[in-house]
């Protein structure tokens, strides 16, 4: 029986070759569009390199100070994390590091711009980088303020051209590192790992920041599991609450909290780091409902075009009830017919999101990034194919059924 629907629909699809044709259009392109989208956010929020245990990692990314007249927010800063973070309950390892800052160098004459990250030796525990040569600095160089940098291959690129890096000096922020590993570029969107030169914390020129409650630095929090979360998490809230302020008389309270960078993220996007707990629940709905909202016209436009195509074989439905064919018989054979069309535009869609994301990639916008599909960006392609098939087939097959066998011959619809 299905071998019968699958050579009715190849026939039906040659005989309508412009319904096709559109059809395909409209199902690729949406496919595409929803592909590439899906590819950045897997780029932002899923796991890969060098933040691959994802699963076990939590962030502090934002505090907030709170006085009668004034409310701050900003990163944490070094002195309230190295005094009150160490030692959190559930933690394996935790790292302390700036966010990414631009350094200016000039090499030979050229001024050369990077993106530079301070550290410490947790750091490169916690993240899996993949070492092209030498390795990392360690927590001994950061306590001794060892003047030495782990930079990316592009940066090696730009000071040595094609030759090793390991051994050599370079200059950036006004300061002179000697090189001790080279890493592979980290994409920009992993936020918690990406630069282009990492040196160790303790190379900050000026030693105020040992004691600053904000400031421009994150936490990276490795658990010893995902079950230790609300124990890590209502831990650090508690001990930020009871923070001593440098300032008590301008600032009486400190929040924070420990979450996922996808809870951040979802914290920021919905009303700011000021606001109380994060509702990752919120972001997912609203990605899912964008993307239903994307699908809903051209699935729209094309239950149209298979109301009219199945229509005007109204005399063969006629037959086919007419001879004992169930309405249930019916909706079969033409969901089925096109979900078969979805998969063939699936198939276009994938092969066009490949070139558009490799297009992407060659042109630079992002720095470091490469799109590729990987298995998760395809399970998730597959499943909008069939859900995309079903939406615009439903409908039209159900329609198509409850012609009356009479009326069908005589060419009616309705």
């Amino acid at each position: 029986m299905f071998t019968h629907y699958l050579k009715t629909a190849y026939k039906v699809f040659l005989r309508r070759k412009f319904f096709t044709g559109i059809s395909l259009f409209a199902i690729s392109f949406t496919l595409i569009v929803l592909m590439v989208v899906v590819s950045f956010l897997d780029h932002t929020f899923g796991p890969m390199a060098p933040e691959k245990k994802l699963d076990r990692m939590l962030g502090v990314f934002v505090m907030t100070m709170h006085g009668e007249d004034l409310t701050m927010s900003s990163g944490p800063g070094y002195g309230f994390l190295n005094r009150y973070c160490r030692d959190l309950p559930g933690v394996e390892k935790i790292s302390f590091c700036t966010e990414p800052r631009l350094a200016q160098s000039y090499w030979n004459g050229e001024k050369i711009k990077s993106e530079l990250k301070r550290t410490d030796g947790a750091f490169w525990e916690i993240l899996e980088f993949t070492f092209l040569e030498g390795g990392p600095f360690s927590d001994a160089d950061e306590r001794n303020a060892a003047a030495v940098a782990v930079i990316n291959e592009a940066t090696r690129r730009k000071f040595f051209g094609g030759e090793s890096a390991v051994g050599k000096t370079i200059e950036a922020d006004g300061q002179r590192f000697r090189v001790v590993g080279v890493v592979a570029n980290v994409p920009v969107f992993r936020r918690m790992s990406y630069a282009d030169i990492w040196v160790p914390n303790s190379t900050i020129k000026s030693p105020g920041y040992k004691t600053e409650t904000l400031g421009p630095f994150n936490a990276l929090i490795l658990a010893r599991s995902r079950a230790d979360f609300p124990l890590i998490k209502s831990e650090f809230a508690a001990r930020a609450r009871n923070a001593e302020l440098s300032d008590p008389k301008q600032f009486q309270s400190l929040t924070g909290e420990a979450e996922t960078f996808f809870e951040f993220m979802s914290r920021i996007l919905n009303n700011g780091p000021e606001w109380e707990g994060s509702r990752p629940n919120r972001l997912i709905f609203a990605l899912l409902v964008g993307m239903g909202l994307f699908m809903m016209l051209p699935a729209i436009n094309l239950i149209n075009l298979n109301v009219s195509r199945i229509l005007e074989r109204s005399s063969e439905i006629g037959v086919r009830k007419a001879f004992g064919a169930s309405s249930w018989t019916l909706v079969g054979q033409f969901v089925t017919e096109n979900v078969l069309l979805t998969l063939v535009g699936g198939l276009i869609g994938f092969v066009g999101a490949l070139l558009a994301l490799r297009g992407i990639t060659e042109s630079g916008v992002f720095p470091y990034a490469e799109f590729q599909m990987n298995y998760r960006i395809f399970t998730y392609g597959f499943g909008l194919t069939l859900i995309f098939g079903l939406l615009s087939g439903v409908y039209p097959a159900w329609k198509m059924s409850r012609l009356h066998p009479v009326k069908a011959l005589k060419g009616g619809t309705r």
